[in-house]
């Protein structure tokens, strides 16, 4: 502790009360300096006073110009108003840099319903041989971009090219086959053509016996009115004979009269016995009918008439024609009739040539062989493997020299136009969501530089744990209620895979719009319509 016979401690009291009494001009109005200290303050100094006393000192001795003795320590600072407008400035730009961000983070937790369980999904063709064989060029590989129609694989096309050609062959002998089956239902046409005549013409012909028999029987009694008549002649001339009332000529001649009278009656009769046997008939009718009497269906029944309907029948089967023995044969020839397409037989002929058995057996065999050759020359095209749809080629597992066989996975073409998004939400977040709302997708791949626009074109009929291959067994008493989630799909309506692509699997944020109205088909509803698909049989075929 210093005392006040201090020498250090004289100076500064000396050294204050010289800048007491002496002011500089280049110290600034705006700093004035302290009052004189009292006796009591110079008896004694404060401990700050004394402890700053020497450096005070030296400061002043190094720092005040020359000529002038200054105190720092007894001074004010100077006042600086430009960081009071920092601050301000600061606070303002702190303000608007928080709106900037906190206001449409507000406004979307607001009116959005988002989750952070979504990701992109999209079609994926599995690329497989149609056909076995050895794989002679693979012309893609992983990540190459494809069109539909390009081609992929190529097999070794020469195994088929044989088959082909065999193929032909078979079509070539059933093309002849079948001439020839065209030309043998001609002749059996023509058979057919005879029989029906032969039939029409063997009734024709019972018909003209019944008729001649019965001109016979005319005949027969024509000739008993001569005999009767010279019958009576000669009883008169041998009347007359004895009393020379005649000549002995005319006697004779009378006579020889009613002999060939008599010869001509049985001349007549002997004619209705034959014509009756050439028709199956007794010569003479039971009963004592007349000579004259045939049943009523003699042209139907008679022998020949039954062989030419016989003919008829075997020659029109084989036209494809089958006639029962219960039909007459006049109503054979009626049926042949009607059949004809304006009565014109010939034409009925013909088309029942062009349909006969033996021709549409050859055409069926023809068919055959040609379905033969064209699934011959469809594996020979299926040895150049082509991509069904726009894509990415991706998954190959398939090299030249490979033998693959028929239905063996090659690779795979996913699209990079037909992609959608699966969001699954929370059970708790569907009650507001429908077909058409808005969404707005952020996707961790493109972060904040790109959003993609969207909306909401149907819901699962289940949730993920129902679809599961293994869906859990909550009947068993340890069931656990959690929160599922639905998968929603979301169509895009601004995706341009050129500029902006997006791949299966990559995380999305979606936000859905929920308090804007819905809009495009089925806007406002839960589930989709029926789809207007061909409609099938119910039941099926037995």
């Amino acid at each position: 502790m210093k005392g006040p016979n201090d020498p250090h401690r004289r100076t500064a009291e000396e050294a204050g009360a010289a800048s007491a009494s002496v002011r500089p001009s280049g110290v600034a109005e705006g700093v004035r300096a302290k009052p004189a200290p009292t006796e009591a303050q110079k008896v004694l100094p404060s401990p700050v006073d004394r402890s700053a006393a020497p450096d005070q000192h030296e400061v002043a001795a190094t720092a005040s110009p020359p000529g002038i003795t200054a105190k720092p320590s007894e001074a004010e600072p100077v006042p600086r108003p430009w960081r009071k407008w920092l601050l301000l400035a600061g606070v303002v730009i702190g303000l608007a840099f928080g709106a900037y961000f906190f206001v449409p983070w507000l406004e979307t937790a607001l009116n959005t319903i988002s989750t952070d369980d979504a990701y992109i999904n999209g079609h994926v063709t599995l690329v497989a041989a149609r056909v076995a064989g050895h794989v002679s060029k693979v012309l893609v590989d992983d990540n190459y971009r494809v069109k539909k129609g390009d081609v992929l694989v190529e097999l070794d096309p020469e195994p088929y090219r044989v088959q082909v050609a065999i193929k032909k062959a078979a079509v070539d002998v059933a093309q002849k086959d079948l001439a020839a089956a065209q030309s043998q239902v001609r002749g059996l046409e023509a058979q057919a053509r005879s029989q029906r005549w032969k039939l029409q013409h063997a009734m024709e012909d019972v018909d003209n016996q019944i008729a001649l028999l019965a001109a016979n029987v005319a005949t027969l009694e024509s000739q008993r009115a001569v005999l009767a008549r010279a019958q009576a002649d000669f009883r008169r001339a041998q009347e007359l004979l004895p009393h020379k009332a005649i000549a002995q000529a005319d006697y004779d001649q009378d006579r020889e009269a009613l002999l060939v009278a008599e010869a001509q009656v049985k001349q007549a009769l002997q004619n209705i016995y034959q014509t009756r046997a050439s028709l199956g008939l007794p010569a003479e009718p039971p009963g004592g009918q007349n000579l004259a009497s045939v049943p009523p269906d003699l042209d139907q029944t008679f022998s020949s008439v039954r062989q030419a309907q016989a003919d008829l029948i075997q020659a029109a089967a084989q036209l494809g024609v089958i006639h029962s023995f219960l039909v007459t044969p006049r109503q054979m020839v009626e049926n042949f009739q009607k059949q004809a397409p304006g009565g014109d037989i010939d034409r009925l002929f013909d088309e029942l040539a062009s349909k006969a058995p033996a021709v549409g057996q050859a055409e069926a065999k023809l068919q055959q062989a040609q379905r033969d050759l064209d699934q011959a020359e469809l594996n020979l095209r299926y040895c150049t493997v082509v991509t069904d749809i726009d894509g990415v080629e991706t998954g190959r597992n398939v090299n030249p020299g490979d033998n693959v066989l028929v239905g063996q996975s090659l690779m795979a073409v996913r699209s990079v136009t037909e992609i959608w998004i699966d969001a699954n939400f929370k059970e708790t977040q569907l009650a507001d969501l429908r077909i058409g709302q808005p969404v707005r997708c952020e996707v961790d791949m493109y972060r904040n530089r790109r959003d993609f626009e969207g909306r909401i074109t149907g819901f699962t009929m289940g949730t993920g744990e129902t679809l599961a291959l293994l869906p859990p067994q909550n009947a068993t008493g340890n069931y656990v209620k959690i929160v599922q989630r639905l998968p929603v799909r979301i169509e895009l309506t601004n995706y341009n895979p050129d500029k902006t692509p997006l791949f299966v699997g990559l995380s999305v944020t979606p936000y859905v719009y929920y308090k804007k109205p819905a809009t495009g088909p089925h806007a406002g509803d839960v589930l989709q319509p029926l789809a207007s698909l061909p409609a099938g049989p119910v039941e099926p075929k037995p």
